[in-house]
């Protein structure tokens, strides 16, 4: 799994030019699956997200975490994130497929809610052609991506 990690100020969701979410200060986090993917990666991401230090505290930067300022999280799924260029054209066959990666995204969201204040995670729409406003603060942008899991295997040295 992959989370590309935004600080905001603010950011909303709308779909056809309706709202579906919005937050004040907090993160932007744009989610996108990979087939092979497992709770095991949720796991990771959920617990990286709310530890990340991306906030200052009396003037000294990366010292809060959104959980330590009781900040919002608006999650958005993506599977763009796991593209690759054919060419000039993107290729997204290594995301895992739609009912799959629905499945494993709302057992992120439901993961991130039960590890911290559940009213404070918002959420896009899963599969809609969705609008993402973000107002950066900083701007501040973590790459996240869950570590390969080797086989057993390959960690015993020969």
């Amino acid at each position: 799994m992959r989370a590309i990690i935004q600080r905001v100020r603010a950011a909303k969701v709308t779909v056809l030019d309706e709202l579906v979410s919005s937050i004040g200060p907090g993160l932007c986090v744009l989610v996108g699956i990979k087939a092979g993917d497992t709770a095991t990666d949720v796991e990771y991401l959920v617990r990286k997200i709310l530890a990340l230090r991306l906030f200052e505290d009396e003037g000294r930067r990366w010292q809060k975490s959104t959980k330590d300022l009781q900040l919002e999280i608006l999650c958005v799924s993506q599977f763009t994130l796991y593209h690759r260029l054919k060419g000039n054209k993107p290729d997204f066959s290594a995301a895992m497929k739609g009912d799959e990666a629905q499945q494993l995204y709302n057992h992120f969201l439901h993961r991130l809610r039960q590890s911290y204040d559940g009213s404070k995670i918002k959420d896009g729409k899963f599969g809609a052609h969705m609008q993402v406003h973000i107002e950066n603060d900083g701007p501040v942008t973590i790459d996240l991506e869950s570590p390969e899991m080797r086989q057993e295997e390959e960690c015993v040295d020969k």
